[in-house]
Parts: structure tokens; sequence; C-alpha cells
């Protein structure tokens, strides 16, 4: 038997590594803001001239612009600055958490260029209500974007366990959804040809924070995220731990105090969300039942820092027992850096001595030694950068034929 020619094989190989290469800068310009072509050639391992040939074929492509720098003083020929163009490139996100529903566009760089948001009334199963605001919001940014503008990708984050690939909602406990084709759904009612990609919003988060927020420059992370409940993400080598199904990183699902814990949405009891998720916190500051939400949380810090003691003693109790899982999360992993954000973002700073001492006292001197402990360094928009990212990722993995197939369909 003959065997097949190489050649074939070998431009297969020189295609995959010029894509290889070309996603890469453009990704470097994304995420780092404007680079020269130097610092791009050190950063890579590549000659000059392979660097200017890249950045052409983006610059014709329209994703990218050079300028020389505006710092002149140095000597020699200056190198020319590569900046991404938010003008012309962008992504649909949205954010669905389980009281509002954000909707952006988001220029190639991370710009936020447009923004709307709504209420999600806690009304149980919901995807047609969310999918409804989505996709009104959707077109709404879409139409008001530049006339020769491309919007390249379309992520959005949601408050459940997703099945990888499709964007299903396999379970959200807190609004009662179980197997919701809300990525399906919500690609379908936008209209756009374009796929909606859709992930946890913790995992989202965890993200953002490594390449854009407080985690910059670690490849070792915990990021938990605090809304009615606690999702988390993990960040190992640079990666995220999504697990066997893409399911994995349930923080809030881990076991804290299972004997006489508080019930928890997913049928198990002394979970960490329900110990320091938001009826924890109420509950324990003498807050009616009737009383929930995001300034309602913020109302009982508030009481804390003007000295009210059952305020106070809530965050100290919450604080408790979310430094026993941080304790063991660090014991496991051994991360370089914990970020807290969602609820947990205004709760930690009153609950942070708690926390602190848990460390102290139940994790090993080795791995405590040189955690970093943090709030979110983007605020509440951790989970929307998170869904921006997730949908500029085909364009980082592939800018020419991405960009063609979707001004295909434009």
């Amino acid at each position: 038997m003959s065997r097949a020619p190489t050649k074939p094989a070998v431009g297969m190989a020189q295609e995959q590594i010029h894509r290889h290469n070309i996603g890469t800068l453009l990704r470097h310009v994304h995420l780092g803001g404007s680079v020269s072509r130097a610092t791009l050639a050190e950063r890579m391992g590549l000659n000059r001239s392979t660097i200017m040939a890249l950045t052409s074929e983006l610059g014709a492509a329209g994703l990218v612009r050079e300028a020389p720098p505006t710092d002149t003083r140095r000597a020699g020929r200056p190198s020319l600055l590569v900046r991404a163009r938010p003008d012309w490139a962008y992504v649909l996100a949205f954010d669905v958490a389980v009281d509002r529903l954000v909707a952006a566009r988001v220029g190639l760089g991370g710009a936020l260029l447009d923004r709307r948001e709504a209420v999600r009334p806690r009304a149980g199963a919901d995807l047609e209500h969310v999918v409804d605001v989505l996709a009104q919001f959707g077109r709404q940014l879409y139409e008001a974007a530049p006339p020769d503008s491309v919007c390249v990708g379309i992520g959005a984050s949601y408050c459940g366990m997703i099945r990888p690939g499709d964007g299903m909602v396999r379970f959200g406990p807190d609004m009662g959804w179980v197997d919701q084709a809300f990525g399906a759904e919500l690609s379908r009612r936008l209209g756009l040809g374009i796929p909606v990609r859709v992930g946890n919003e913790a995992h989202l988060g965890a993200l953002a924070e490594q390449q854009r927020g407080a985690g910059i420059g670690f490849q070792n992370l915990l990021y938990l995220h605090g809304d009615v409940g606690v999702g988390g993400g993990i960040i190992v080598g640079g990666k995220l731990l999504d697990g066997d199904g893409g399911y994995g990183c349930e923080l809030g699902h881990m076991v804290v105090n299972p004997y006489g814990g508080r019930p928890c949405g997913c049928g198990s009891h002394g979970c960490l969300e329900a110990e320091v998720g938001e009826r924890a916190l109420l509950d324990a500051a003498g807050r009616p039942a009737d009383l929930w939400g995001r300034d309602a949380l913020r109302a009982v810090v508030d009481d804390a820092d003007r000295g009210d003691e059952l305020a106070r003693e809530a965050l100290r109790r919450i604080g408790d027992w979310l430094g026993i899982g941080v304790a063991n999360l660090i014991n496991l992993f051994n991360p370089g850096m914990v970020i807290f954000g969602g609820m947990l973002r205004d709760v930690y700073p009153g609950a942070a001595p708690q926390v602190r001492h848990r460390i102290a006292t139940n994790v090993l001197p080795v791995a405590r030694e040189r955690v970093r402990l943090s709030t979110s360094a983007l605020g509440d928009d951790s989970t929307l950068v998170g869904a921006a990212e997730l949908g500029f990722a085909d364009l980082m993995a592939d800018p020419l034929a991405t960009l063609a197939r979707t001004t295909a369909h434009a």
C-alpha cells in the first residue's frame, strides 16, 4: 500500500501554526492594551518581521491599528504600538443573576460601549421572561452599534449549572430552572445567526478576575461569587477547573455544617451557601423573611459599620462559616489568591477578621504563608466581563475565519 504524500500535512501544520500565532497576538492586544511590536516579539518568541506580518494581517482585517508611541524620549527608532479596534469589532454580553438582567456591547480590548439593565423578579422558572428581556436588549444594542462595525460573538453568564456546548441550564436551584434550553432559545430570539455561548457565572467571574481584575498575574486562584447562594471558580495552572462534565467547582455546595446545618436549595443541609448566603445573613441580622436583595444585604453591612451589634454579630457568624469553607479550599488547592465577588464583595470586609482567623487556625502553614485575600476588582461586572470574554473566544482562537463567518451573517 502506497503512503499518502506528506506535503498536505506540512501545509496543514504551517496553517495551524499561523492560526495559533495570529490568535495569540490578538489575545495579547485584547487583554493587555496597547503593546509594541518589540514587546510582542519578546512575549511570543517570534522575530520582528513575523510580528509585522501578523499585525499587518490583523490590521487589514480591521481588528487592530498601529500607531507610533506617544513617549519618544527613548533613543533609537521607536517600535509601533499595536492597539485593538473596539469601535469595529464587538460582542454582545449577557448576565443573568437571580435579581437582575444585564446586557452590554463590549468592544475588542474589553471596552464597555453600551449597556442595558433590568430587575429580574423572583418568580420561579422564568425562561420566557428572561429571554424576552435579553433578546430585546440585545437587538437594541446591535441596532445602536455603528453601521460599519461587526458583532463577532455572543456570550452569556447564568447563575446555574450549564451543560458545555449548547448552553442548556441543567440546574438553577434558586429559580427552579431544570434542563432549560437558555442558550439555544436566546440565540433563536436574537436572530443574528450567531450562537450564544453560555457559562456558569462564577466560572466566568473567576476567568474575568484572572484576566482583567484582582487576579492578574496569578496562575492559581479561587473565586467565590455570592448571589442568593454562593458559586465558585477555581483556576489551576492558568486554566479553569471545570470537572468531567463541566459542572465542577460548585463550592457553595461543599458541606461545612453537617449537623444541624441550614437547609439548602439543592436539597442538602449545611452547605456553604446555606450558611453564608443571602438568607443566612439576613436571618442572623434579625431582618424579616419578606426582605431580600442586595440592598437589604448592604443595609446590614452599613448598620454594622455604624455600630449595630446585631448586624456585627451577623457578619461575625457569616465570616466564621465562610472562613471554614475558605480554609478547606486553601488546603486543597494552595491558591495564590482568593477573591470574593458578588454579594461577598460587600460582606467580606466586615467578615474578614473571622475569615483570617480560620485561615490562621485551620490552614497548613506552608499553604497559608503566601495566599492573598482580595475583593473583586471588577465589582458587580465580573460575571458580565466573563460573559464578554466567552463571546470573544472564537475570535481569539481563529481571528480571520471567525471574522469571515460573522461578517457573512451581518
